[in-house]
């Protein structure tokens, strides 16, 4: 899709929206020293689809992220997840359209002081379940992301990274969420362990059919996960369209750095990529 028609309202998949992202605007600050970070952004999630957003730090896709799980107020625009509208005043209101997200670290994003089974627990405790309910629940969901049931007893300091995302990754799982909205999901682990817990995704993806929003700067994992990706550059979406075209063939100049920031084994080839990425980044800045 072209750069011009790529901030416009997005196409709407002919399957119903688990996402549905309009004319998102994004501000922090206020008066003079108001930021304004996401300008115009609009994406769509189909039912069981899995779609990327890419771009650099500082892009606006995390903030983008934040705003469809009520975390940061939008200026402008509108966001559903799973046809309700996310509310800030209302806690809760992004698990209730049954959307659960991933973060980027696991090492911050779990309790230290919490065994692993009340972190499993306490992602459920809303609902108000039955205990038995709540530890069939976590002894189900643990064997799903390949951990022990018994290492719920545990504490997260005793988990490698790639297990504690797992652990987190499980803990999404306990409301059995619609849309899973995954942050840099594999870039704090270790290239092993990120393919790991790439292929991990796909199998819950096919066992529940649920939607994946995979916000990443790398172009390589989406390529893997995502049917769809969309590309921020400076808070707007520069290019959009099919995973495998926008990789294979991107229009926009600062799509092709992206792709050109991605190593390569052989250096001969390392060398002419480098020297095409320098000619595309003086087209980027004119």
């Amino acid at each position: 899709m072209s750069v011009a028609s790529a901030g416009r309202r997005s196409p709407v998949p002919t399957s119903d929206l688990a996402l549905d992202v309009q004319g998102v605007c994004i501000d922090y600050g206020r008066g003079k020293r108001r930021v304004r970070a996401v300008e115009d952004v609009s994406l769509t999630v189909a039912a069981g689809e899995t779609v990327g957003l890419v771009g650099e730090s500082g892009s606006g896709k995390t903030s983008v992220a934040m705003a469809t799980l009520g975390l940061v107020p939008i200026s402008a625009g509108t966001i559903l997840v799973n046809g309700r509208a996310i509310d800030l005043r209302q806690r809760g209101s992004v698990v209730a359209a049954g959307a659960q997200a991933v973060f980027q670290s696991p090492y911050s994003s779990l309790d230290p002081a919490m065994p692993i089974r009340a972190i499993l627990a306490e992602a459920v405790s809303h609902l108000r379940l039955p205990r038995r309910e709540v530890d069939a629940r976590a002894h189900a969901v643990l064997e799903e992301v390949g951990l022990d049931p018994r290492t719920a007893e545990r504490y997260p300091r005793e988990f490698s990274g790639g297990q504690r995302q797992r652990i987190s990754i499980a803990r999404a799982m306990m409301v059995r969420p619609r849309l899973l909205i995954c942050d840099e999901p594999t870039s704090a682990l270790d290239l092993s362990v990120q393919a790991q817990v790439a292929n991990l995704l796909m199998d819950l993806q096919q066992a529940h059919g649920m939607s994946y929003l995979i916000i990443s700067h790398d172009l390589a994992l989406v390529h893997h996960l995502a049917s769809r990706m969309y590309v921020m550059h400076r808070g707007r979406i520069v290019e959009t369209g099919p995973a495998a075209e926008v990789y294979r063939s991107p229009r926009d100049p600062y799509t092709r750095a992206l792709i050109d920031a991605v190593p390569l084994p052989d250096p001969a080839a390392q060398r002419r990529r480098r020297a095409l990425a320098a000619a595309s980044q003086v087209e980027l800045q004119r």
